[in-house]
């Protein structure tokens, strides 16, 4: 990985201390280097792990962690094929489509038509840990075909078994999360200090929320010193307008995208002081004189509810769900001047309001453009007739919107505070407290999302806070055999030797991107380079004013 750290000096242009952990220095190391006690708790204890310090403005610095990997390649990680297994005649559900784990008599049932016909089949146990709000325990069954040396082998292997009618991919075995892989690891930190810092952290959805940019563009586009993804958002058109965060998203004080009913959000601050981690819920109306609606959404399609945790009748759940989109076909849902160039178009009412709440226009079908200032509420289903009764052209409405922590209370954030959507929480008061359950990672009848998504490593953003009120946010590069990744417990683990007293996890996957003065320094996982994504969080420099 040499090129990705000379790759990240230049962009830096700063020359970093350098300390080894895991082994004291040689006799002639140069001078920076030195053994510090805390390690990264990922592999076995005798890892090597060095960590390159840079200042990147004052009360930032950046902390690069390589662990493992040092030596020759662990003799005991190597590629394979995980083959998807139908529902088999002995399965509970023998209609059910194939998945990577299943009962295990539908796994052995694979694994012995496989063996019958000539591959190198073999059926796993999968168990995973527990947490503070699930039990854990044997997950499934998966089954695997051959050991290769390489991912090419693997995927000729693959490209066997489609042949004969079995769909699977190549897999890396250090991505399982075994306690005993070797790694390697990398792990990029940014540290910000609230009692030197005098920049501004702020989020960013960029032009519009309706659309994607990428890390690297709307750090660019602010002049940032750095900057990471941050929350959740919509990816596919199915599930709404690409690029709107999937839940809580509160920008320069203002509510413009609704929490995922309980589900935590970063709290953050311009000036880098009280960062925190706190459950959300909200509510909205809309209403003219003594008469008032209740809203279901904020700038999001009608109907579309990205990881659920919405309003009663939505299915299949009200409550979290993650990477679900929940649906509902009768909705108030108001638009704001940041959604974009148009409302989303469809069946149902909209009453168009202009700068001053005045409603200027009822249309339908709904969607179009807002005037200067402007905003909308769209009514669908059973809710146009709500809306038709309440108002009327030359009225004005009112929108009124709170947000309610975990215990109740209003939250008020001011201009200069944004909150971005997250999920799991991996830390509380500085000890571990990992909630998929709460947070909606663990689906009902389908133990292989969990598999894939919690317990497997993947890239992983993190975010944070530690005893001395720093904010850290944390990367980890993963699905390549240069850096295996972090599961969601590993990730907790991380967070807690960084010494984070409350911590919650970012997007991840191919969103994982860590960016200093424009430039990637990681190594985002998407074939296709770094992934646009909804939001970002960017650490800005010290404005100067005149």
């Amino acid at each position: 990985m040499k090129k990705r750290l000379c790759g990240a000096g230049a962009a830096l242009g700063v020359l970093g201390v350098l300390v080894t952990v895991g082994a004291p220095p040689a006799q002639g190391s140069p001078p920076g280097t030195r053994p510090t006690r805390h390690a990264l708790p990922l592999g076995p204890a005798d890892l090597t792990e060095t960590r390159t310090v840079t200042t990147l403005q004052p009360g930032v610095t950046l902390t690069r962690i390589v662990r493992g990997g040092g030596e020759s390649p662990d003799p005991a990680l190597h590629w394979t094929v995980e083959v998807s297994i139908p529902g088999g005649d002995t399965s509970p559900d023998p209609d059910a489509p194939p998945t990577a784990l299943k009962d295990r008599a539908s796994a052995d049932e694979l694994t012995a038509e496989l063996k019958a016909r000539g591959f190198q089949a073999r059926a796993e146990t999968v168990t995973t840990p527990r947490t503070a709000d699930y039990a854990g325990g044997t997950l499934g069954w998966r089954v695997r075909v051959g050991t290769f040396d390489s991912q090419s082998a693997a995927n000729a292997e693959r490209t066997r078994l489609r042949t004969a009618g079995h769909a699977g991919s190549a897999v890396y075995t250090g991505w399982d999360g075994d306690a005993d892989a070797r790694g390697p690891w990398h792990v990029d930190v940014l540290t910000i200090d609230p009692r030197e810092f005098r920049g501004s952290l702020d989020a960013s959805y960029g032009p519009d929320l309706e659309n994607r940019e990428t890390t690297s563009d709307l750090s660019t586009r602010a002049g940032a010193t750095a900057a990471v993804n941050a929350g959740f958002f919509v990816l596919d058109p199915k599930a709404g307008a690409p690029g709107d965060p999937a839940g809580v998203g509160v920008y320069d004080g203002r509510l413009l995208s609704e929490p995922v009913a309980g589900r935590p959000g970063l709290v953050l601050h311009d000036n880098g002081r009280r960062t925190e981690v706190t459950r959300l819920t909200w509510q909205g109306r809309v209403s003219t004189g003594a008469t008032s609606l209740p809203l279901n959404g904020i700038n999001r399609v009608p109907g579309l509810i990205r990881n659920c945790g919405g309003t009663a009748g939505d299915a299949p759940t009200s409550l979290p769900l993650h990477d679900v989109t929940c649906t509902n076909p009768d909705e108030l849902v108001t638009f704001t001047p940041e959604y974009g160039s148009g409302t989303p178009a469809g069946e149902g009412l909209e009453a168009v309001l202009d700068a001053h709440d005045r409603v200027t226009e009822l249309r339908s079908p709904r969607g179009g453009a807002l005037p200067p200032g402007g905003s909308s509420v769209q009514a669908t289903g059973r809710r146009v007739a709500d809306l038709t009764a309440l108002a009327h052209v030359g009225d004005r409405l009112r929108i009124s919107t709170t947000l309610l922590d975990e215990r109740g209370h209003r939250v008020s954030p001011t201009p200069k505070t944004d909150i971005l959507n997250a999920g799991p929480e991996l830390v509380r008061d500085g000890r571990l407290h990992i909630t998929p359950a709460t947070d909606g990672m663990v689906h009902p009848d389908d133990p292989s999302w969990y598999y894939g998504w919690v317990h497997k490593r993947n890239p992983r953003t993190l975010a944070g806070v530690d005893a001395a009120g720093r904010t850290v946010l944390v990367t980890a590069d993963g699905r390549s055999t240069e850096s295996l990744g972090l599961s969601i417990g590993e990730s907790a683990e991380v967070a807690k030797s960084l010494g984070l007293r409350d911590a919650v996890n970012l997007d991840g996957g191919g969103s994982t991107t860590m960016v200093t003065d424009g430039t990637v320094i990681n190594d985002p996982s998407d074939a296709a380079g770094e992934r646009p994504v909804g939001d970002a969080l960017l650490i800005l420099p010290r404005r100067h004013t005149h």
